[in-house]
């Protein structure tokens, strides 16, 4: 197998990109790109043979440190520099289409069907390391005015979906976003949970129909 030191100076993987784009290069060359370089005993051509193959056999989610850096000529640091070249690309491309959060409002278009119940219906959503939203979960069915809490059914779907960090809300019916003694608490409860578990709580949003939200981060409360 050529080497990259065979190669003529444009067939070298940064050459042939800069003269004629990044869409001309082969799988294997993007990663060579990635990865940067080899050793005397493992060329980085045969590198990123080893893992194109592995890429190839394994899905995207399944790779981990473990396994890249079993791969010989790829130690602890270049698994990681591989491990986040993907995760950016997955969050920037892959999962752009994910809704971003930046704020309250944000969040909105996904509690609209809720909005208008004559129960409380809790929500925990939860979302990835870039704030953009993994899943949107019902937690709890209350009464009229009142969701029995669980914070342990808030963090189980949080662990399962491996969220960075979670949002809850739940709705009125009455049509007030003032929050209730009982909201006070159990977003505090929620809060020192997740401070345990290093699953941050950004915020917990109370909405109505037409209402609009009260978010109790940015009211200062959380």
């Amino acid at each position: 197998m050529k080497q990259i030191k065979d190669l003529y100076k444009n067939d070298k993987p940064r050459e042939k990109l800069v003269l004629r784009g990044v869409q001309a290069l082969s799988n294997r060359e993007l990663i060579a790109i990635i990865f940067s370089s080899g050793g005397k005993d493992h060329p980085l051509m045969s590198i990123a043979k080893e893992l194109e193959t592995m890429l190839e056999n394994e899905k995207l989610d399944a790779l981990d440190i473990n396994k890249l850096s079993a791969i010989p000529g790829v130690g602890t640091s270049k698994a990681c520099q591989i491990l986040a070249a993907f995760e950016l690309a997955k969050r920037f491309y892959i999962e752009s289409e994910k809704p971003l959060i930046r704020t309250p409002e944000d969040l909105l278009p996904l509690l609209k069907d809720y909005a208008d119940k004559k129960q409380e219906h809790f929500l925990t959503i939860t979302l990835d390391g870039s704030r953009r939203v993994i899943d949107v979960h019902l937690t709890f069915i209350g009464t009229l005015n009142y969701a029995p809490l669980h914070p342990r059914e808030v963090f189980a779907v949080a662990c399962t979906d491996r969220a960075a960090s979670i949002i809850v809300a739940h709705n009125h019916p009455s049509g007030t976003l003032i929050p209730s003694d009982a909201d006070k608490l159990a977003t505090k409860q929620l809060r020192e949970i997740g401070i345990l578990m290093g699953i941050e709580l950004l915020d917990h949003i109370i909405f109505t129909k037409g209402n609009g939200c009260y978010s109790f981060a940015g009211n200062g409360i959380l």
